[in-house]
């Protein structure tokens, strides 16, 4: 081939190129069914607008979206395929019980767990898999395990107990709390994690970090896999202590699953240990025998288990913060707690604590900070939907953020301030409540918020009537949101130290 013939080669391959992309982005600003919706145009062109405030500025899209909408208005194009919604209005439109509901498969997908209820995107699969372990996180049963919940309790409060007079990490304590409760809970093993010095905090960073690979994994779709490809002999040799904790909780996680799935599919007679688990759950519901493998079982424990621990611990830090540097919120809370347990002989227990209106107006106004996650929860329904004067097309991704909705002035007065006595009004508590959705709402409610609910009943409860916690070296901004990590991350990560005293009642004196 001579030069010339080459030149014309290449000359052409470039002008394809141009005329491809040219047309996509011709076809997305002007002839797309999301055109005439308004937005920055650059997220119309390409999901790369969103890639760089989730790689490159590290998770920061949420945020970004905030600012959006005070350019453009309550409803905008964030990306190519996709509208969000800013109006607590139409919260009740997209989160609802009736209608077909398939997540957005873009963003679900990126976790590599398709089959499992809490990311699998579509509709029909979700509803078959949630029937058959909804019955297991219900509060009725829940409610009949408060006492694994408080065992976990006592065992927190006891190591706290010998580190009085210190200084020490409560941040770390908290997370492994979570951990301890969610593992025996859902998996029937006791992963002793509240024993540990350190509390096992490498686990706790590194499950933190596990956000960056989501988001990397949603641009970059080759990411995910590849990673989990590698083999966990050659991982672990290059890997953190924080990451090799991982990887060991995650093969233990496994085998322990493992051991479980055989017991609960033996024709021998099942202990009660394993029959008070997901996997016995699973295993005997009325899901068809695809559904019911051992991958499909471990993949629906780890992404059950994994989002339960994090979620709550970020609540329990940022209300931790708050009761402890407040000196009015702790009096109150301790004044009403201690006046419920001169009622009870020994334990204050569970129902009568949900009954307290201080105490669950404090945890309200800490999900209110923190909800289960921080990312827009899309939703793509078969149907055309409708706000104002604007038709969704039937197909169109459209998701609202509970992070955002939470902290809109309209709503909630000086939406940054924690403020338990915002919802103290009965009147103003229901009014609210309507727009208060810290585990989502509609088809694809969190499953495990009546678990969530009882660990910061029992969780706070206990460690206000116990202890004084001076806390060192964090500012209210260190617990609110600083990146979307799926979940809410933080600039405190999993830290809150705290300088512990033992708190003794004026009256037992």
């Amino acid at each position: 081939m001579d030069s010339h013939s080459s030149l014309f080669t290449w000359y052409s391959v470039v002008i394809a190129v141009v005329t491809y992309y040219g047309t996509v982005v011709f076809y997305r600003l002007f002839l797309h069914p999301l055109a005439r919706f308004p937005g920055p145009r650059l997220a119309a062109i390409s999901r790369w607008y969103e890639g760089y405030y989730d790689i490159v500025q590290g998770g920061k899209y949420t945020s970004k979206i905030a600012e959006l909408h005070k350019t453009y208005g309550a409803i905008i194009r964030i990306s190519p395929f996709e509208l969000h919604v800013s109006d607590p209005a139409f919260f009740d439109t997209l989160y609802r019980m009736d209608g077909h509901w398939d997540k957005y498969a873009w963003t679900y997908d990126a976790f590599g767990a398709k089959s499992s209820t809490v990311f699998g995107s579509g509709h029909d699969a979700h509803q078959a898999h949630r029937r058959a372990i909804a019955s297991f996180f219900s509060k009725q049963n829940v409610a009949a395990r408060q006492d694994l919940i408080r065992r976990n309790v006592d065992k927190l409060c006891q190591h706290i107990s010998k580190l009085a007079g210190t200084s020490f990490n409560l941040g770390a304590a908290t997370s492994a709390f979570t951990r301890d409760v969610a593992n025996e809970f859902i998996l029937g093993k006791a992963y002793n994690e509240l024993d540990l010095e350190d509390f096992g905090i490498g686990l706790s960073i590194s499950s933190q970090g596990a956000g960056a690979f989501w988001r990397t994994t949603k641009h970059i779709r080759w990411f995910g896999p590849a990673i989990r490809a590698i083999p966990v002999e050659w991982a672990m040799k290059a890997a953190d202590e924080g990451t090799k904790s991982f990887l060991r909780y995650l093969q233990q996680s496994e085998q322990d699953t493992r051991d479980a799935f055989a017991a609960a599919t033996s024709s021998s007679p099942i202990n009660h240990k394993v029959r008070n688990t997901m996997i016995h759950e699973i295993v005997h519901s009325n899901l068809p025998p695809t559904e019911k493998t051992f991958e499909r079982t471990f993949e629906e424990i780890a992404t059950v288990t994994a989002a339960a621990f994090e979620t709550t611990a970020n609540a329990l830090r940022l209300i931790l913060y708050h009761v402890f540097t407040n000196d009015e919120i702790l009096q109150r809370l301790r004044k009403e707690i201690s006046e419920a347990a001169a009622d009870s002989s020994e334990y204050i227990p569970l129902k009568t604590l949900e009954q307290l209106p201080y105490l669950t107006s404090t945890l309200m106004e800490g999900l209110r900070l923190s909800p289960g996650i921080a990312t827009r929860a899309a939703r793509v329904t078969d149907k055309d939907l409708f706000y104002g004067g604007w038709r969704i097309p039937a197909g169109t991704p459209v998701g609202m953020t509970t992070l955002l909705m939470h902290t809109d002035e309209k709503l909630y007065p000086d939406p940054m301030r924690f403020n338990p006595e915002r919802w103290m009004d009965p009147t103003a508590r229901k009014k609210g409540e309507t727009k208060f959705a810290p585990f989502s709402r509609g088809t694809r409610i969190c499953l495990g918020m009546h678990l969530a609910w009882a660990e910061m009943y029992l969780f706070l409860a206990a460690l206000v009537q116990q202890f004084n916690f001076e806390i060192k070296d964090a500012t209210a901004e260190d617990f609110e949101l600083e990146s979307d990590n799926f979940g809410i991350g933080t600039k405190a990560q999993c830290n809150l130290i705290a300088h512990i005293t033992p708190y003794v009642r004026a009256d037992v004196i």
